[in-house]
């Protein structure tokens, strides 16, 4: 089967970026264009202002669903990603293009059921071919989701992955099943902090490199929870707290006088007496994942806290 407009397809490499337009990738981007997607090579390949440049809109894991809408003879595709929502830009999900070639068509024998997808709860992993052996699809991170492909054998688990034909293979302490139950928000925020010192990157949504709501998507989506992509979104899904109520794991949101939302991060610790806060978050100032007390540029933009 073939990639056509109007059908699903899924992420066949570890991370797909998704990009605002064909003509405004640079030289830079180059590996994250690769039809294996090498994203940990072309984020060290960037500096600091490249990092955060506006080409990038969000990105894709392995096995994510996406809608594509149109093919370019050149190889480029328009897809919406079907589990990233974004009503304000389209109500099926997170609109933008990428490289056809990290494409494959879905699997016929793919789990209705989402129970019965597993989740990489390892910060970064690979698949491989055996249990021990080579790695075919390296850089694969927290939050992937994977279909379970029988038993484990000697300390391996074997996974379906998209766009091979025999199942893969990684450390069974890699993996976990998808919880029952809802988790708690401490649970969460336990998740984003292990993506501390994580670089900030316009767009990320990986182990590699994120930013704000990318960091607040991911670490909820390791429970298997599906939050909206952008942080204005994630005020919109989410429950408003009265300041001083808010408990760690719940989520701080920031706007500019008259301007919509344009940070969020977790509330990392409760407000003391003094109504000092604590928070993380993937900070754009210092491009990285951190844990601080929110300093007073932030809390004179703070507009609300918000519960999941």
């Amino acid at each position: 089967m073939e990639l056509q407009p109007g059908r699903e397809a899924v992420v066949r490499v570890a991370v797909a970026t998704l990009w605002t337009r064909p003509e405004a990738v640079r030289p830079v981007d180059r590996p994250a264009l690769d039809p294996h997607a090498d994203v940990a090579a072309w984020i060290s390949g960037m500096d600091s202002d490249e990092q955060v440049g506006d080409c990038v809109l969000s990105q894709l894991l392995l096995g994510e669903r996406v809608l594509v809408t149109e093919l370019r003879p050149d190889g480029w595709a328009h897809v919406v990603a079907l589990g990233q929502p974004a009503t304000g830009l389209d109500p099926r999900g997170y609109p933008g293009w990428l490289p056809a070639a990290q494409l494959a068509p879905p699997p016929d024998d793919a789990p209705d059921d989402p129970a019965a997808a597993w989740v990489v709860d390892a910060t970064v992993t690979a698949l491989s071919d055996a249990p021990g052996g080579e790695p075919r699809v390296a850089g694969v991170v927290l939050g992937t989701r994977l279909a379970p492909a029988g038993p484990p054998a000697d300390g391996w688990r074997p996974v379906h992955a998209p766009g091979h034909d025999r199942p893969l293979w990684l450390p069974e302490g890699h993996l976990v099943p998808l919880p029952a139950a809802p988790p708690s928000a401490p649970d969460v925020l336990a998740v984003a902090a292990r993506l501390m010192d994580v670089v900030y990157v316009w767009g990320g949504v990986s182990a590699y490199g994120i930013d704000c709501s990318g960091l607040v998507h991911l670490a909820w989506r390791r429970f298997g929870v599906v939050l909206p992509r952008d942080a204005h979104e994630q005020a919109g899904a989410t429950t408003p707290l009265p300041l001083g109520a808010e408990r760690p794991g719940d989520l701080y949101f920031f706007a500019r006088p008259g301007r919509r939302i344009h940070h969020i991060g977790f509330v990392s610790a409760a407000p003391d007496a003094e109504q000092d806060r604590r928070m993380l978050h993937a900070c754009y100032r210092h491009r990285r994942v951190l844990e601080e007390s929110m300093p007073a540029e932030r809390t004179a933009t703070l507009v609300g806290v918000h519960r999941v």
